[in-house]
């Protein structure tokens, strides 16, 4: 897991629009960076509503919001129409910026061991340095606990 205090690890991953997004060009704001684990589910999608419902106070916390799935492109330009989400999704088909960020556990599915997406948040200071970490995610809420680490920053 990347520690608070250090250097946020550096990608660049296709949003929703098929643009390239690279952490680098986000450092001018704060960045709440979440890890989920697939579009059009029911924890995802009342995460994404939650932090769509408080953009503005995000915003006027200088802070962006950076959603991670394995979905693809197509699939997250799909789920931000149909939620009308103002931020960037961004696909990590091949979970390579998923096992950076230490977002990979193994679950038990059906009674099988997969390795699956575990829901966390990062927040990253304009720096680049990891600010705030939640490993592990609980949908209700989460978006006030984000919001006060924010405050907290500024």
């Amino acid at each position: 897991m990347p520690e608070v205090g250090k250097k946020a690890p550096a990608f660049t991953l296709p949003n929703q629009n098929d643009e390239k997004v690279a952490l680098k060009d986000l450092t001018n704001k704060n960045v709440v960076l979440y890890f989920y684990p697939r579009d059009n589910t029911s924890g995802c999608t009342r995460e994404a509503e939650a932090f769509r419902d408080r953009i503005k106070e995000i915003e006027k916390l200088d802070a962006v919001v950076v959603g991670v799935s394995p979905d693809t492109p197509k699939t997250h330009a799909k789920f931000a129409e149909k939620l009308d989400l103002p931020f960037s999704l961004l696909s990590d088909v091949d979970r390579k910026v998923l096992e950076k960020y230490d977002a990979l556990k193994e679950k038990m599915m059906y009674g099988k061991k997969r390795v699956g997406v575990q829901r966390s948040t990062y927040i990253l200071g304009k720096d680049g340095k990891v600010k705030k970490a939640f490993p592990k995610v609980k949908v209700d809420g989460h978006a006030d606990e984000v919001i006060a680490a924010l405050k907290e920053l500024s």
